[in-house]
């Protein structure tokens, strides 16, 4: 049964839908799907046009918007929004160390998630379409990740589009998961040299920090371990608007003292909790690699971990034998994690099967894309720490009739930090009002 309530300003519907878990098998196994209908009150919906909004990620459901925040208030404007939780997350058949154990042993677990890429997201929405636009095409709006699964929908089904808008998501349609990392390393290390120019005081806070981690790793609330790299991770935040204003307030609480001298504060280490755990997204670190998997006889491989021992400036031992600054990561994911975070440990082995999992099949059509009619914008952000900005402006270039944004005024989360304004710049490039 639906629900329908209202929020200050918008009218909202729950939404649920049975798909196939194997698009390629319809008779066989359904999973649920869950999505939040957003109407601005006083508008009748059936006049108004349908955008569905694909959230970040992978493993991020939708997000839970109070009222009209952020770009929800402009899209409200002129469309009847759909927030999807994509399969596996949110309410769509959510999958955690809880859930999974359900489907069997590691190995039957680790092909279980091979079906919640791209491919099969798309899949889900077309399945879906029909039945909430009367077969109807609708506008796309993919954030992140979300621009990843627009251009999976571009490469396979673009007469269900109206339109496609990306905000930081334009994949390259052939690097692997090794070529990510290496474009990724030099562009985390200028992140972090940005940093440390805005901060100087935080290059001594750091190396402190991890110095005293290396000695012994301190426990989180809930029994996450914080290891010399898991504070390294804390980088992801350098990737956001405000993230390395968040960081250095961080850094600068850290230590307190006590009858057995300086030690982590609870304050840091609840912070610090908060930030790194994978509870609420352990898809994210599950499928993280296989996102850019697309040759069938390659496996990932821990990419983003053997790609780092080819930098030796990320190897924090080196840095503290020296005096050079900590390097933080970010947007990486590693084996270790799977040890260090107690909502990740149980699912290792699930994550060794994923690692080495083979007949991974190619996500986009570059043909396609070549001859593409549906008007798509993009805005790249430059020097986006998540989607290497060169990547994005080359498939820009090879997506027929895409019309770019590439501005330096926002960093990933620009979508969210620029709201309105971010939606309706894009809006205007496919309508060729800009």
């Amino acid at each position: 049964m639906d629900h329908r309530y209202r929020q200050p300003g918008v009218v909202l519907t729950d939404h649920r839908f049975t798909v196939p878990l194997d698009h390629a098998r319809p008779d066989g196994e359904h999973i649920e799907l869950y999505a939040r209908e957003a109407v601005a009150t006083g508008k009748d919906p059936e006049t108004l046009p349908w955008l569905l909004y694909l959230e970040g990620g992978p493993g991020f459901g939708a997000r839970r918007f109070v009222g009209r925040q952020a770009w929800l208030e402009r899209a409200l404007s002129e469309y009847r929004v759909l927030l999807l939780d994509q399969r596996g997350t949110g309410r769509s058949t959510p999958l955690n160390r809880q859930t999974l154990p359900l489907r069997g042993t590691p190995g039957q677990q680790a092909a279980y998630l091979a079906h919640f890429r791209a491919d099969s997201i798309v899949r889900d929405a077309e399945t879906i379409r029909p039945a909430l636009t009367g077969g109807a095409p609708w506008t796309v709006l993919g954030q992140s990740f979300g621009g990843f699964c627009t251009t999976r929908y571009l490469s396979t089904a673009p007469e269900g589009l109206t339109a496609a808008l990306i905000t930081g998501g334009l994949p390259s349609l052939t690097a692997t998961a090794d070529e990510v990392y290496e474009a990724a390393y030099p562009r985390m290390e200028r992140k972090n040299l940005a940093h440390y120019a805005r901060y100087p005081m935080d290059v001594e806070r750091a190396r402190r920090i991890a110095a005293h981690l290396a000695q012994g790793p301190a426990e989180l609330p809930g029994g996450h371990r914080l290891t010399v790299e898991a504070f390294q991770s804390l980088g992801i935040l350098l990737g956001t608007g405000d993230g390395s204003h968040q960081l250095h307030y961080l850094l600068e609480d850290a230590f307190v003292p006590t009858s057995a001298g300086p030690a982590l504060s609870d304050a840091f280490l609840e912070a610090v909790q908060g930030l790194l755990s994978f509870a609420a997204h352990p898809l994210y670190a599950l499928l993280h690699e296989p996102i850019y998997a697309q040759d069938p006889a390659t496996p990932t491989a821990w990419a983003a971990e053997r790609v780092r021992a080819g930098h030796p400036g990320f190897d924090a031992a080196k840095t503290l034998a020296g005096d050079e600054p900590l390097l933080f990561t970010g947007e990486t994911v590693h084996p270790w994690h799977f040890t260090t975070d107690p909502a990740l440990a149980p699912l290792r082995e699930t994550a060794e099967r994923v690692a080495a999992r083979t007949g991974w099949e190619p996500l986009y059509d570059p043909a396609r894309l070549a001859a593409n009619e549906v008007p798509v914008a993009a805005a790249v952000y430059h020097d986006d720490l998540y989607v290497d900005t060169a990547h994005s402006l080359h498939t820009a270039a090879s997506i027929r009739g895409l019309r770019t944004w590439a501005t330096d005024e926002f960093e990933h989360d620009g979508v969210r930090a620029g709201g309105p304004r971010v939606l309706d710049r894009l809006l205007a490039l496919v309508r060729d009002e800009a």
